[in-house]
């Protein structure tokens, strides 16, 4: 079995990573499948003050080493959807979009994912002034009032961020108080732009095509009262009421409670040999980076027991671990360099960049506006990072935009309408390394209905640079394209082209037009979107 590994890893956040770490230092040969972002939900917060040793990082940067200390020790990382998952065997096998893949240990860190309310006019508005994501949605909002659902660590956090662009941030908060640290919610409490009304809670949402009115009920004392926006604006609602696990995919092959998460006992050990839980999607009272680290750890050493008995009693041969050597970290380019590009991501784009099979053309169409001045430089710096790249300049009266050729100068289907800077830049490097391969592993169901879409279909994913949740829906379609030519994938900042806002009433990114005229928002796999092309 080529693709046997000690142990796969199912999630990548904090308690995935520890798990990771501890396994791939012990020398087991281990896989993190994440289907998202690796980092888990942490991401997203913009201040940790409370891990110890650490006086105040970000959720990204925390994360982020976390990454690349597994990866020092040999750890693999796979961004995939797990499809199917076997777990009752002595030889556990993963079904992924980007592979079939199997291991003698499994540790389920899958995590949560945020919980929407159902409140009527929740789903016929996102996008539309309801929202999920202050760091993606925010400044759609600026200058107008906001409420915010929620009374946990999130809700606090989260009107505190949006105080940014807001009005004036409402919390609606169910309970008596918030259910927070004090401190994370005195913060809340005590910003002047911040109202808070308490044993509240949403009953509905209205409107023509964006939000005009919500309506509110104290339960306490039963009174119900609405807001209405003002003539010819709008408003917003953020939902941040929680997670729930996301146990789904193996909830008929372990024991959950009553509430969905995971029993696992004090060796984090489920019902099945082999299979442990580690973090937010296990029963436990403390949900915090350093109890899902604590548990990765705890159920990483757990299995460097239960591995190798069952290695012996099979006769398995599990891949071998493998570590790079670590390279030095380049001194060329000084802190105040105005390039695009730092010498730590030229090193991590080094091996990528030199798998590339066949050359890539960009094509870049300029007019005289600032986006065409910095796609310019963008592309000039970067097709020095590879002898594949390469570019060429027109001038255009139409709007700016990057697209891919092949070496026979044919198109690939792949425009950008943007600098692929912040979370598109991950997007915008995979794209390359799909459209002139070695391409990544993409299930072979997935790749036939892909090539059975018969109907001429433009697809304009419209993004900030700044929305953690964009880059999924970005390289779904951008695959999408390369492998049916019927299929043309465009990516547009949203900064740059306010009409399109305006045009699509668009409140909330990712947000996916087909042909012109059918408008969806919210994040998307592979699938998802392919559904949507055959409608």
């Amino acid at each position: 079995m080529s693709n046997l590994y000690d142990a796969i890893i199912v999630g990548g956040g904090p308690a995935g990573l520890s798990a990771a770490i501890y396994l791939a230092r012990a020398k087991f040969s281990v896989l993190v499948i994440e289907k998202e972002k690796i980092g888990g939900q942490i991401t997203i917060t913009s201040e940790v003050v409370n891990y110890p040793g650490i006086l105040q990082t970000s959720g990204q940067e925390l994360t982020e080493a976390m990454r690349q200390q597994a990866q020092n020790f040999g750890a693999e990382f796979l961004l995939a959807t797990v499809k199917g998952i076997n777990l009752k065997e002595p030889v556990k096998k993963i079904i992924t979009d980007k592979g079939e893949f199997s291991s003698i240990g499994i540790v389920l860190a899958t995590g949560s994912h945020p919980r929407k309310l159902g409140f009527p006019g929740e789903k016929e508005f996102q996008g539309h002034g309801v929202a999920y994501c202050a760091t993606c949605d925010g400044e759609f909002f600026t200058g107008k009032d906001i409420f915010v659902i929620g009374g946990g660590f999130a809700a606090a956090e989260e009107a505190v961020f949006l105080t940014k662009y807001a009005r004036k941030v409402t919390i609606i908060v169910r309970e008596e108080d918030f259910t927070c640290a004090k401190q994370v919610s005195d913060k809340a409490k005590n910003h002047p732009n911040i109202e808070v009304h308490y044993n509240t809670e949403i009953i509905e949402a209205k409107g023509n095509h964006q939000l005009e009115q919500a309506t509110f009920k104290n339960n306490a004392t039963g009174e119900t009262w609405s807001y209405h926006a003002e003539a010819n604006n709008t408003f917003g609602i953020f939902v941040f009421a929680g997670y729930e696990p996301a146990t789904e995919i193996f909830k008929n092959q372990v024991e959950l409670n009553n509430y969905g998460n995971l029993i696992v006992d004090q060796n984090q050990k489920t019902n099945l040999d082999g299979v442990y839980g580690a973090g937010d999607v296990c029963v436990k009272e403390l949900r915090q980076v350093v109890t899902a680290v604590s548990d990765g750890a705890t159920a990483a050493t757990s299995l460097e027991k239960y591995i190798p008995n069952i290695v012996t009693a099979l006769k398995l041969s599990p891949k071998k671990i493998k570590i790079k050597e670590a390279v030095q970290t380049s001194k060329e380019t000084s802190e105040n360099d105005d390039s695009f590009i730092t010498p730590k991501i030229k090193q991590q784009l080094a091996p990528i960049f030199a798998k590339l099979e066949k050359q890539l053309i960009i094509k870049c169409s300029l007019d005289h506006s600032k986006l065409a001045g910095e796609i310019k430089s963008f592309i000039e710096e970067f097709t020095t990072l590879s002898d594949k790249l390469s570019y060429q300049f027109e001038e255009s009266n139409s709007s700016p935009a990057m697209r891919f050729y092949d070496e026979n100068n044919n198109y690939l289907n792949i425009s950008y309408h943007a600098v692929p800077g912040g979370h598109e830049f991950n997007s915008f490097v995979i794209a390359i390394y799909n459209a002139v391969g070695p391409k990544q592993p993409l299930d072979t169901q997935i790749i036939n209905e892909i090539k059975q879409i018969n109907k001429p279909t433009n697809i304009k994913v419209v993004v900030s640079l700044s929305c953690t949740m964009c880059p999924d829906v970005v390289m779904a379609s951008q695959r999408i394209a390369i492998e049916n030519n019927n299929v043309d994938a465009h990516v547009f900042d949203l900064a740059h082209f306010p009409e399109l806002k305006e045009q699509y009433q668009i409140m909330s990114v990712p947000c996916m037009i087909i042909n012109d005229q059918d408008v969806y928002f919210g994040k998307k796999d592979i699938q998802q979107v392919i559904e949507i092309i055959k409608k």
